[in-house]
Parts: structure tokens; sequence; C-alpha cells
């Protein structure tokens, strides 16, 4: 298994002759092209990256949300909290953490 260097996400790559693929899709691959033409026209270093603002905040406000729940689930332990209470935490946390690994992000620009 690879992860594609555009989305992150898990892809097959067959055995076989030349190098191996980087990107999930054909499209991914264009996606990647085009950030980084934008990001050289820009300036960008290879560890900087232009996000549009609806992207970030979604992601902002994902990342608020998983601290908000980390604060409620180490409030939640103190005391004697019964098994139901402690699942409920987990439900919660699972809950909010699987909203940030969704939070699809795709960048205007990049470096490098």
């Amino acid at each position: 298994m690879s992860r594609c260097e555009w989305c992150g996400e898990e892809f097959g790559v067959s055995a076989g002759p030349g190098r191996p693929p980087k990107y999930c899709r054909r499209s991914h691959r264009q996606r990647y092209y085009e950030a980084r033409r934008l990001g050289s026209r820009r300036g960008l270093t290879a560890d900087e990256i232009i996000l549009g603002r609806a992207d970030y905040e979604r992601l902002r406000d994902e990342i608020y949300r998983l601290e908000a729940a980390c604060q409620d689930a180490a409030t939640d332990r103190t005391g004697s909290p019964t098994k139901a209470d402690l699942l409920a935490v987990i439900d919660d946390l699972t809950a909010v953490g699987d909203a940030v690994v969704r939070a699809v992000v795709e960048p205007l620009a990049t470096g490098g």
C-alpha cells in the first residue's frame, strides 16, 4: 500500500516495471502539479502551502472540536466514572476524531 501525495488516501500498488505511482488518480497528479506551479510562481518554499479560507476554517473548527472533546474526556475521568460514562467518552472522542480524519483540505498552492 502507498499513500497518495495529494489526498493522503492509501491505494494499492501493483508489482511491475517502472516507478511506483505517487498518486491514487491521474487527476490528483494533475492537481498536485498545478499547485506546485502556482507555489513556484508565488515563491513558496518546500515547507509552505496556501489554503483557501473555507478549508482553513473547516480544519480549524474540527481541531477545536477535538480539543474540546479531549478536555471533556479529561474532566469525565475524574471522580468515579462508570463503565457507561467511559464508553460515552470514547464514543464522543471517536466521533470527533473521525470528523477530523474526514476533513478534506486541498492546498491551492504548494512549495517545492
